[in-house]
């Protein structure tokens, strides 16, 4: 029966019994065999499979869940044994946000490439403001001012970056009381971005005059470059934009905070030698 969860939990991991058949090297026909009869001895159907894609049921889900954690202990006690004599391996699979690093965290990831051979890196972005959190992904990077949805996934916060509002050198505005951004013409990430600032005791939220929407960090950037409105940047990214300028605000913007996600405290050795790694190195994002 054991064997039957690590395999449904494989094929929700993968996506697809084609997948995960190809991951657990097995014919494709033994895991439907073995699904099926995992549905028969619960009574109830875990998977529904079209054509072009699958989706857990609702009892799937919480199997999942509840069980996921329990394989992964497993999985990780027999890697933690057989470790002194074998390289971790496997595949990593990341979530991280557009644009974030892009030539640091490549350089990084290509030296643990090297460094470890026998893990396959696959590395995705996404655009939103926050990322779905798929299950078929070990780690999920996030960018954040504000706490993070509740979720069943741990999360750890690695790095926070000091942030700006900044303007086009030329159209550097007086000091602006936060209270007046709203009037301000502004180009953001998204439509309903706000943006909060550090009070006393609370947090300010003020939502800007949209002018302009893009994803892109580097859009943003050269939208303010061309006088379109202000744009709230990292400082990383704001100080080394050529032709713009902090400007001046009452008070200040909230730090931007790094936080990694994963699914259970009982992560596979292939994630945790990443993380350490990743946390080694961390020092040149700043």
């Amino acid at each position: 029966m054991l064997d039957n969860y690590l395999i449904f939990t494989t094929i929700v991991d993968c996506g697809s019994l084609t997948a995960a058949a190809k991951q657990l090297a097995v014919p494709k026909s033994k895991l439907s065999r073995k699904l099926a009869l995992l549905e028969e001895s619960l009574n109830t159907q875990l998977l529904i499979r079209t054509t072009r894609r699958q989706h857990l049921t609702e009892t799937g889900l919480m199997l999942y869940q509840s069980c996921k954690t329990h394989i992964e202990a497993l999985v990780a006690m027999e890697e933690l044994i057989t470790s002194t004599n074998t390289l971790p391996k496997g595949k990593l699979n990341i979530l991280l946000p557009l644009e974030f690093f892009n030539q640091i965290i490549g350089s990084l990831i290509t030296d643990f490439a090297i460094q470890y051979p026998e893990i396959t890196v696959n590395c995705q972005h996404y655009s939103e403001h926050y990322p779905e959190l798929d299950h078929q992904y070990d780690l999920v990077f996030v960018l954040h001012e504000t706490n993070l949805p509740a979720s069943n996934w741990i999360g750890r916060t690695l790095l926070s970056f000091p942030q700006a509002i900044y303007s086009n050198a030329e159209d550097l505005p007086e000091l602006i009381d936060v209270a007046d951004v709203c009037n301000k013409h502004a180009v953001v990430a998204n439509i309903s971005e706000e943006w909060h600032f550090r009070a006393e005791d609370n947090v300010i939220t003020v939502p800007p005059k949209v002018a302009l929407v893009l994803s892109s960090p580097e859009m943003r950037v050269t939208a303010a470059q061309r006088q379109l409105g202000l744009v709230k940047l990292p400082n990383y990214v704001g100080d080394n934009s050529e032709g713009l300028i902090a400007v001046p605000l009452s008070h200040q913007i909230t730090a931007q905070q790094l936080t990694v996600l994963y699914q259970s405290r009982n992560i596979p050795m292939k994630t945790r030698i990443f993380l350490d790694y990743f946390q080694s190195n961390i020092g040149y994002l700043s």
